[in-house]
């Protein structure tokens, strides 16, 4: 329900903002504040659940505020007010994906390793609902995603009643632990890492559908390129813990960053409808694999009582400070390049941090044996 919402809303957001009439750096601000205000307000409300222990009273209250926010935003055409929505749609939905992996990792107990058989629902959804969402939208018009939003995520709210969250009384203090956190070099090369993979996401994502109607494609089209690169995600997410068996973090992320790199570049060169949909095909190993990643290590690496924080942290620079980045570097660039011009740039970048990455020192990374992986 949670990721059919988001598919319904998301992938529309900057397409909303260039038909109301908006400049490409008005567009690269209100697409790059969003994940910037997530930086914050993932580890703050994350860091008040685990602090206080009322992970789902901060659940609920976080899920009706963004369900009202978008609905608010839906009306709304001028920009200082829209940005204002913005700000408070991202601050209020920051926590939920991170507070929604503390639960499921705490409800699977000895069978963490299945985290990614359960993530993969979330890919079901999304697969189902972008191509209605394509349809509705193109029939009904771009007021569309922000009510086909609040109507999927009441339905998750209903749901998020049943999620359990760790019950165990907080066994280190939240400073030391965060203090813990902040000092562990493995762990600050891991969300480097992160950083630059949520760049290369945020700009596939954040401008996939301009990109798609410069070159004259429908919105039905644009909504059938979502699912295709949502299907491919499910395979992956199925075999996840075969993946961290034989490889570790540090490996898949590095898989991950070619990849992206590799897409965008791949972008830039497509002229035909038929190609860019080939290439949704290679999302798979993009995005999934890091979430699946980052998801496992926060919660190998989290101090005892602190969970919902470390998932806080991993999403945040992925979805907060690297989103916001490459929200705002898209903007920047959409505005001196077309869609095109703007996807090679970002995607040499890319390529040559993978590079750097792997020819750097090679860090102890995550070794941990095979069975401490299951």
């Amino acid at each position: 329900m949670f990721f059919g919402a988001l598919s319904f809303m998301m992938p529309f957001l900057a397409l909303f903002y260039q038909n109301a009439g908006f400049s490409g750096t008005q567009i690269g601000l209100l697409t790059g504040i969003a994940p910037l205000i997530t930086l914050v307000g993932a580890p703050f409300w994350t860091g008040i659940a685990d602090s206080t222990r009322r992970h789902k009273a901060i659940m609920i209250i976080a899920t009706t505020a963004v369900i009202t926010t978008a609905l608010l935003m839906s009306r709304s055409s001028e920009f200082y007010s829209l940005f204002g929505l913005v700000v408070l749609f991202s601050f209020f939905g920051a926590p939920i994906v991170s507070l929604a992996d503390s639960a499921t990792m705490s409800m699977l107990g000895e069978s963490k390793h299945r985290y990614g058989q359960i993530r993969l629902w979330g890919s079901v959804g999304w697969g189902l609902i972008a191509p209605l969402a394509g349809a509705v939208v193109q029939q009904l018009g771009l007021d569309w995603p922000f009510y086909g939003y609040a109507i999927g995520m009441s339905g998750a709210l209903l749901l998020a009643l049943g999620l359990h969250f760790p019950a165990q009384q907080t066994s280190t203090p939240f400073k030391a632990g965060m203090k813990s956190l902040l000092s562990s070099k493995n762990w600050m090369f891991f969300l480097l890492m992160v950083l630059l993979a949520g760049i290369g996401m945020a700009t596939i994502n954040s401008y996939l559908f301009v990109y798609m109607e410069a070159m004259g494609l429908s919105k039905t089209l644009m909504g059938l390129a979502l699912t295709i690169s949502t299907l491919s995600e499910i395979p992956v997410m199925f075999f996840a813990s075969r993946f961290l068996k034989r490889f570790n973090p540090r490996n898949l992320l590095l898989l991950a960053l070619l990849v992206i790199g590799a897409r965008l570049l791949l972008y830039s060169v497509s002229t035909l409808p038929w190609q860019i949909l080939l290439i949704q095909l290679v999302h798979g190993f993009t995005f999934p694999i890091i979430w699946v990643a980052g998801v496992s290590y926060a919660a190998q690496e989290a101090p005892e009582g602190l969970s919902a924080t470390a998932q806080g942290m991993f999403g945040s620079t992925l979805m907060g400070i690297g989103a916001a980045l490459g929200g705002l570097l898209g903007g920047l660039l959409l505005q001196q390049f077309d869609p095109s011009g703007m996807y090679l740039v970002v995607g040499l970048v890319l390529l040559a941090g993978a590079f750097i990455f792997s020819a750097g020192p090679m860090i102890n990374f995550i070794k941990r044996p095979k069975e401490s992986l299951t």
